[in-house]
């Protein structure tokens, strides 16, 4: 399909967009640019570059570049002549984070196959299920400390504090450090976008690198049964796992295992309590849950991009002249809400039967704790619906404000009453 030359591409909002500054309602925009094609130029988000940029907005197509590892690759290192845009965050006197250093967000296979297959084996469905009465037991105790109370933040109280004290205790992570955690993710989620770099974001991602390591080092001499601890064993048989790829490994699970779950469950709180309807649908039916979490993921997913593709070479692509080098960069939210698809794709129902969306990515790159993050999104609903059955907003609607990010969309504070 040809980009519809009719339409005309607005290079404003999508460099907001791109950028991480657009604090709009994404979505008008997603059906405006799915109009004019399903993979179209943009200006690029880069700076100091020769090379087009390319938006995907369409599900098949952003299917078909998340699998084609030939033609396309996370690693622009990889390109000759090419320099990684990576390295514009780093700090050479700064240990390696994903965002700076060797990790499976940066790399293609072989690397990429060699790192997941390290830590696949903790990552696997069996355990994570096993890990279900872990996850129900947490939110019924952060619940259990504000019943009384009649009121919560449903972020601070709930969103937040679940998933990070789950992936805490997968890793290792001292419940003390929590709060720093939160911190610098926040502040590492909120200050970076394509192109440009938030005053005070350079060292946020060193602390974090620094924290990572010294916990490391605190593991070595003090191992227990963790997974920071098993990685280090792995570490130090060689030839596995060097250093830097260590560091940038834990880094990345400890970003990724709390920040996108939080906002699946302060965002879709958010999203039904606006759908009295479905919200209904969901307390009467507490077996909806589960796909009620999957039209959640799909209606407004935490992820608004998935990691930009470079061409390997000159290809077609969708009907596009894409030369080696070249950005290409897939919309989750926008392929999410494909009306080729979804029938009524713009509309939540929880009884929706999805066979796939986009919302953990696609193909080798796709989101590792996935079913760790059904798990937490499926206890999360039920424990709080079946609890707090007549939970609403305890501010008017409008001082609800999205917090609209490049990696993620979330929200600040969501105050309820029950």
């Amino acid at each position: 399909m040809m980009e519809n030359s009719n339409q005309r591409l607005p290079e404003k909002e999508v460099l907001g967009l791109l950028s991480g500054k657009n604090g709009e309602d994404p979505f008008p925009l997603f059906a405006q640019l799915r109009e004019i094609g399903p993979v179209i130029s943009i200006p690029s988000p880069l700076p100091g570059t020769n090379h087009q940029a390319w938006m995907v907005t369409r599900m098949e197509e952003a299917m078909q570049l998340l699998k084609d590892h030939t033609h396309f690759t996370v690693d622009q290192s990889t390109i000759e002549g090419q320099v990684d845009i990576r390295k514009g965050n780093s700090d050479a006197s700064a240990p390696p984070t994903f965002l700076t250093g060797k990790s499976m967000l940066s790399v293609d296979n072989p690397d990429h196959k060699r790192l997941r297959r390290l830590v696949s084996k903790a990552f696997t469905p069996r355990y994570m299920e096993s890990l279900r009465p872990r996850v129900q037991k947490i939110a019924d105790e952060l619940l259990d400390q504000v019943i009384d109370k009649g009121e919560m933040d449903i972020v601070k109280d709930y969103a937040y504090p679940l998933p990070i004290n789950v992936i805490s205790d997968m890793l290792g992570v001292p419940q003390a450090d929590q709060g720093k955690i939160h911190k610098w993710s926040s502040a590492i989620a909120h200050g970076l976008g394509l192109g440009r770099k938030e005053p005070g974001v350079a060292e946020q991602i060193k602390a974090f690198g620094e924290y990572i390591a010294k916990l490391v080092e605190d593991k070595r001499h003090h191992p227990s049964d963790d997974l920071i601890s098993q990685l280090i064993a792995i570490e130090e048989e060689g030839d596995k796992l060097s250093i830097e790829e260590l560091l940038s490994m834990i880094s990345l699970l400890i970003f990724a295992g709390h920040e996108t779950t939080s906002n699946l469950i302060a965002n879709g709180t958010l999203i039904l309590l606006d759908r009295p309807d479905q919200l209904e649908k969901l307390k009467e039916d507490a077996n909806l849950v589960p796909s009620a979490v999957e039209e959640l993921l799909r209606f407004n997913g935490p992820a608004t991009i998935a990691g930009p593709r470079f061409a390997t070479e000159d290809i077609e692509f969708a009907g596009q002249q894409i030369t080696k080098g070249d950005m290409v960069i897939p919309i989750l939210k926008s392929a999410n809400r494909d009306e080729l698809i979804f029938a009524d794709s713009e509309d939540l129902d929880v009884t929706r039967e999805i066979k796939q969306h986009l919302a953990f990515g696609h193909g080798i790159h796709s989101c590792l704790g996935a079913p760790l993050a059904r798990i937490e999104g499926d206890v999360a609903f039920s424990t709080l619906l079946k609890r707090m059955p007549n939970l609403r907003l305890s501010v008017p609607r409008e001082n609800v404000n999205w917090e609209f990010t490049l990696s993620s969309q979330g929200l600040s504070s969501l105050p309820v009453a029950f």
